[in-house]
């Protein structure tokens, strides 16, 4: 297969950050969860999954011309999103072991897509 092109790469980050926003309506939701079924579908949680499965239109697109062994751990980029999401709306502290996992999570994405493009 040829080198994974910027576009597969963008749009496998785009997903990222849309599931990412899904991680953040699930917790939301999850808080309103008090007993009984009538409460599991909140609108918070619809929200969260319907995200989760609409970030996985532009990942497939992004697969389409990519290499998975690229694409697949960006992935992670999701985590570093998640990160500041859950600093802004849950008000979590940035630690600083946090800050180095997401200092070595960055540097692997960026080793990976240098890798992936020749």
């Amino acid at each position: 297969m040829t080198a994974t092109p910027v576009s597969s790469i963008l749009l496998v980050l785009l997903a990222s950050l849309i599931g990412s926003f899904g991680a953040v309506f699930l917790k939301l939701g999850a808080g309103k969860l008090s007993g009984g079924l009538k409460h599991l579908l909140n609108w918070h949680l619809l929200v969260g999954i319907s995200l989760y499965m609409g970030s996985s239109i532009p990942f497939v697109m992004g697969l389409k011309h990519g290499e998975l062994s690229v694409l697949y751990p960006m992935v992670s980029a999701g985590y570093v999103c998640t990160l500041f999401w859950s600093r802004i709306f849950f008000h979590e502290p940035i630690t600083r072991a946090k800050i180095g996992a997401l200092g070595l999570i960055l540097a692997g994405l960026i080793c990976i897509s240098a890798g992936g493009r020749a």
